[in-house]
């Protein structure tokens, strides 16, 4: 599946620090050549993306100071070709629809194999 795919850069929002790993681990699992970078919360993945564009990103709606959907607006208005998914307990039709206006894939928490999937089709495209 990697051949397909060429090492590529993943970065991880979450405030938690137990759901980035779990995130981490998942990818690299299936994708052990991508490099991974992590941010605790939006403001610190607008950082990360101005010193580093992923070609991915995973990111937590609720964390401290700015709401990821939030930051992935602000990513996504400079680096349109990141390929973000929304990670929430909040399933609200409106938190959903945002993900959508905002060209980001929603997925439900908690953090499970089946939704870390999700993220990683929406990211290969398949």
């Amino acid at each position: 599946m990697s051949e397909q795919f060429p090492a590529k850069k993943v970065l991880i929002v979450d405030d938690s620090k137990v759901s980035r790993m779990v995130i981490k681990a998942h990818v690299l699992a299936r994708h052990a050549d991508w490099q991974i970078l992590e941010a605790a919360s939006g403001d610190e993945a607008i950082e990360v993306v101005k010193r580093e564009v992923p070609d991915f990103c995973t990111m937590d709606i609720n964390m401290p100071g700015m709401l990821g959907t939030d930051a992935a607006e602000i990513i996504l208005a400079s680096y349109p070709q990141v390929r973000i998914a929304i990670f929430s307990a909040n399933i609200q039709e409106s938190v959903q629809s945002r993900s959508k206006q905002l060209g980001a894939v929603f997925v439900a928490k908690p953090v499970t194999d089946k939704s870390i999937g999700q993220a990683l089709a929406h990211f290969t495209g398949e």
